[in-house]
């Protein structure tokens, strides 16, 4: 822009703003102080965020009897100071399942010997209050599982109180003590051990 243009005249700066003046502290809110009130003091329960000001001889007046819970009976107190530990959030206790307890164990659903039925009246566990066969939706047994029913002289739908009663009386009649150490009882003692050990370890008793 050439300096002699006429629209060199009509460019106006304007006037430096003065600095504005320093606002004053605001003067002590207690009563009949006129100091600057430059302490900050919470108002109180339900007021979070909102404060008095204060001299630095006040506030400490006021701090000495402020009492956040002021008004609350002691059961009120408890439970304030318990809730505030989740932040006043609703909470639910961790890991509750109450239909887990009654769930097979994970070896007993691995091996089988579970019935995966759900059963919320305890019909198919062992105690339950049904006189009829422990597993009333029979799978298919494996060979070495019918053998050892076999060797106990079981059918396959015995239930488990007629398994240990059956190991026991076989127990007590093929004991080398009870036979004079024959070796043809010997043998019929170690293989029903091992027949109610695999029908035991497959969740048949």
């Amino acid at each position: 822009m050439r300096l002699d243009s006429k629209y060199f005249d009509r460019i106006r700066t304007r006037r430096k703003r003065e600095q504005e003046t320093e606002q004053a502290p605001p003067t002590c809110q207690w009563d009949g102080c006129d100091k600057k009130g430059s302490h900050r003091a919470p108002v109180g329960r339900n007021a979070e965020g909102q404060f008095f000001l204060f001299c630095f001889e006040h506030v400490k007046e006021y701090n000495k009897g402020y009492n956040y819970f002021s008004g609350l009976s002691d059961g009120e107190i408890a439970r304030y100071q318990k809730e505030a530990i989740t932040g006043h959030r609703p909470t639910w206790t961790v890991g509750v399942n109450k239909s887990a307890k009654d769930s097979p164990l994970h070896s007993e659903v691995r091996s089988g010997a579970y019935s995966r039925v759900r059963d919320p009246f305890g019909f198919v566990k062992e105690g339950g209050k049904s006189s009829g066969p422990r597993f009333p939706q029979a799978r298919k047994l494996k060979s070495l599982e019918s053998k050892a029913f076999d060797t106990m002289g079981l059918n396959a739908d015995a239930t488990s109180a007629e398994i240990k009663s059956r190991y026991k009386e076989l127990v007590k009649k093929h004991h080398p003590d009870a036979n004079g150490g024959d070796r043809g009882s010997e043998e019929r003692f170690r293989a029903v051990i091992q027949a109610y050990q695999l029908l035991k370890q497959n969740g048949f008793c």
